[in-house]
């Protein structure tokens, strides 16, 4: 049976704004697995090829595991620790945790009040987490009290241009009126004390972060040259 952790007393209901019965489908699909997780961790390791291998590595915003096997695989962690505040999440990710191929603890609770110790993990993946949280500069600290002195954050995220955007409103749920561009985003994170490179930041303008969901360049017109970005990767470090 998989370790799960005790969620922390008087935790807010608003902390988190859950999915709706579409986007915990969506989840499921194969283009939630390999056109944005996958594509998500293929750039952020591009980002920053060295990152190191082993140790323990969190991960924020678990849902159903699907980043459980990709961590495993791709960094090697002797200790994944899995973070969700969804009451379900350890049955829902059950599959993923058993397929991980490393010791996967879960933790039942919100970024904001993460259940580890100080400088207790090596690498910390926030894939599409963020922007559901209320209290983002309460998880940001959180992230950067529990990781060790040169440890990194991978943050995936929506940005506000595409969270707001009329199919994103129409098929789930974000707390619309703390979401952040891309430049904001990247503010947050050197107010929360990361040091981002330029070089090891990125802003894909993939064809499901578009209004138009890609039709515009398929029908031969070409990406907008002048446009607010939909997506940012970063790679962030905690300082020695």
């Amino acid at each position: 049976m998989p370790s799960l952790s005790s969620p922390p007393a008087a935790t807010p209901s608003h902390a988190f704004v859950p999915e709706t019965r579409f986007g915990l489908w969506f989840l499921s699909t194969e283009t939630w697995r390999v056109h944005v997780l996958q594509r998500a961790l293929n750039d952020l390791q591009a980002l920053a090829p060295d990152l190191p291998k082993g140790g323990a590595v969190l991960d924020i915003g678990t849902g159903q595991g699907h980043s459980l096997p990709e961590l495993a695989q791709r960094f090697r962690p002797t200790q994944i620790h899995a973070l969700d505040p969804e009451p379900d999440f350890a049955e829902r990710c059950d599959a993923m945790r058993q397929a991980a191929g490393a010791p996967v603890t879960l933790h039942h609770a919100p970024a904001e009040k993460i259940p580890l110790p100080d400088a207790s993990v090596d690498l910390v993946l926030c894939h599409q987490t963020l922007h559901h949280i209320v209290d983002q500069r309460s998880a940001l600290a959180e992230v950067f009290r529990v990781l060790k002195p040169g440890g990194h954050l991978l943050l995936a995220e929506s940005t506000r241009a595409y969270i707001h955007s009329w199919v994103i409103r129409l098929l789930f749920r974000h707390p619309m009126h703390v979401q952040r561009s891309a430049p904001e985003f990247l503010a947050m994170l050197g107010e929360a004390g990361f040091e981002v490179k330029p070089e090891q930041v990125s802003t894909p303008y993939l064809w499901w972060s578009r209004k138009d969901l890609g039709a515009f360049e398929w029908l031969g017109f070409g990406v907008p040259k002048v446009r607010e970005e939909t997506l940012l990767n970063a790679v962030a470090r905690k300082p020695l």
